[in-house]
């Protein structure tokens, strides 16, 4: 049950709307931005840990998701996501901070520091959606986003799905890679599921493409250092697509190819995701904690 996952962090009020906010550690900031569908628990299974000694790591739940609550009913762009964020993070008195953000998140990362470059020391893609797609996203994303599917479908998606469909789904989400032991129990798949969440989180996803499309046109002011981490086996976020035509563009990335892994190279080899965090830090001129 969703009440079986309580805010693990601090809930900040802004402009009426409740943020979620997950800190620990000292040191220079760092901002965890989690992907579609999901939640800080996503970071505080293992990466927040990893970080910590080091920085003051702030894991947010993104507008919608989570314990964060929606602005809209129309799917939260990038820009209005990293708004309220920049609010909260002012709240929460962060400075300039290495934003870190994963596949969706890694859209409001950019999206944040186009709107926002004085938070931005440096940002850090973790297999991040940065650039235009062919095609579309199928039909599950346009009819569940619908009106109707959002009053007739979402409700039954929510009350009626088993777990192995849950449990199947993630696994999908981290293939070709094993979902780590206990991962599915800590994210708390019932967050995921609640009515609310599931229509943010299929509109903000089915209506990206046309932000990703507008960013993309001024990825040419982003001058703070970029470390991207994406694996070479990514169906979700295709790294050819995404990451090395961004790498391409701009000479201030630096890409770090992890041949073989899908869509959650956090999970996948934390060290690496680490050590881009670290790069991304000292690239920017900050010195993390001894």
């Amino acid at each position: 049950m969703p009440e079986d996952y309580a805010p693990t962090g601090r809930l900040i009020e802004i402009d009426g709307l409740q943020v979620h906010a997950h800190q620990e550690g000292s040191g220079p900031d760092v901002i965890l931005l989690h992907g579609a569908g999901g939640n800080t628990r996503d970071f505080t299974f293992d990466l927040l840990g990893r970080l910590s000694g080091q920085f003051r790591v702030t894991a947010f739940d993104r507008p919608g998701l989570g314990h964060t609550d929606p602005l809209h009913p129309n799917g939260e762009s990038p820009t209005e996501q990293a708004a309220v964020l920049e609010a909260a993070s002012v709240r929460l008195g962060l400075g300039p901070a290495v934003l870190v953000g994963h596949s969706f998140g890694g859209a409001v990362a950019l999206a944040w520091a186009l709107d926002h470059p004085a938070r931005a020391a440096a940002i850090v893609s973790l297999a991040g959606a940065a650039m235009p797609w062919p095609g579309g996203l199928g039909p599950y994303y346009e009819l569940v986003s619908s009106d109707f599917g959002s009053m007739f479908m979402v409700p039954l998606i929510s009350a009626f799905v088993p777990r192995f469909v849950a449990d199947q789904t993630i696994a999908r989400i981290f293939e070709p890679d094993p979902v780590p032991d206990g991962y599915a129990d800590h994210i708390g798949i019932a967050l995921s599921l609640r009515p609310d969440t599931l229509r943010a989180n299929t509109r903000q996803v089915n209506g990206l493409k046309p932000h990703i499309r507008a960013m993309a046109d001024r990825y040419g002011e982003l001058r703070m250092p970029i470390e991207i981490l994406h694996g070479t086996a990514d169906r979700i976020v295709p790294i050819e697509v995404h990451s090395r035509p961004l790498a391409e563009r701009l000479p201030n990335v630096h890409l770090t190819e992890l041949d073989g892994v899908g869509h959650m190279p956090h999970h996948a080899d934390p060290e690496a995701a680490v050590a881009a965090i670290r790069r991304a830090a000292a690239r920017a001129g900050l010195r993390p904690a001894a």
